[in-house]
């Protein structure tokens, strides 16, 4: 198999999406996509819009900076409405070796975004022969999150949080989206999805400067354990299943996801400390 060729000026250079758009495949036609006549036109006049199906919508993510670097953490809960969808599903992603991403909203085009943005940004490695800085993965992502712009326009919204280690400045970095893909950097730690709320409010409570490994992990445990306690499509620990929230940190030496026997460690001590868990005489009137 040779290598393809591409005439002055149609060189997609380390874009991955663009090179695919040059292959038969990314020149099919779209189910559903503009007609002769327009958007929502077929060849014999207008297309009756479907009915809109169940989707799968994934819920709370959490990211805060602590000493090292990052710590990235998900439920595993999936909703379809007031529907339980999925009970264990993956929301946290490693990126790279160096960054991750965390998906809240319409889970299916969320999950193949990540796999797009994962591919994206080997290639851009590949031709390039250095890794994309953590600032332009952020604007790598928030590309393809404006080019799903026309879905969320139809309610299958897709809300990423984006972490890093930045070996040039040597800290961890935090970046959330809005639908439109603005993205925006934040300083210390993000939330977002259904449960955002409350887990924002308790890391916010919780975090100070130079947390260190450990008080950094309990405290993103707290605040999806929080969430859930609040936001019935945010997941909390499941004992009974063995089913526990995802969580990463990102550092210098890479992405790391934590074992389900120390995720799971973690929630029982935050259990153990929560105030409803105490003896009924023993709660604070």
């Amino acid at each position: 198999m040779g290598l393809p060729l591409f005439p002055p000026g149609g060189d997609p250079g380390p874009n991955f999406a663009a090179l695919i758009r040059t292959t038969p495949v990314g020149r099919a036609p779209v189910a559903g996509a503009a007609g002769p006549g327009g958007p929502g036109l077929g060849p014999r006049g207008p297309v009756a819009p479907p009915s809109a199906p169940a989707v799968a919508h994934g819920t709370t993510v959490v990211a805060l900076r602590y000493a090292d670097g990052v710590v990235m953490a998900g439920d595993r809960r999936a909703t379809e409405g007031n529907v339980i969808a999925h009970r264990a599903m993956e929301k946290v992603f490693p990126a790279d070796r160096h960054s991750a991403v965390a998906i809240a909203g319409a889970a299916g085009p969320a999950v193949e975004m990540v796999k797009l943005f994962q591919t994206q940004l080997e290639h851009y490695e590949k031709v390039e022969g250095v890794a994309l800085s953590l600032e332009g993965k952020a604007n790598q992502l928030g590309q393809m999150v404006r080019e799903h712009l026309p879905m969320a326009m139809q309610g299958l919204v897709v809300v990423p949080l984006f972490a890093g280690y930045d070996l040039r400045l040597g800290q961890g970095r935090i970046f959330t989206y809005d639908v439109t893909g603005g993205h925006f950097e934040e300083a210390d730690h993000a939330a977002t999805g259904s449960g955002g709320r409350d887990a924002r409010t308790t890391i916010k409570l919780g975090w100070r400067a130079d947390l260190p490994r450990d008080e950094a992990i309990e405290l993103a445990v707290r605040a999806l354990y929080e969430a859930a306690d609040e936001d019935s499509a945010t997941g909390g620990p499941d004992a009974v299943r063995g089913i526990y929230p995802t969580v990463a940190t990102i550092t210098e030496q890479g992405f790391q996801r934590l074992e389900q026997a120390e995720v799971a460690e973690r929630f029982a001590a935050v259990v153990a400390t929560a105030p409803d868990s105490a003896p009924a005489e023993e709660r604070p009137l």
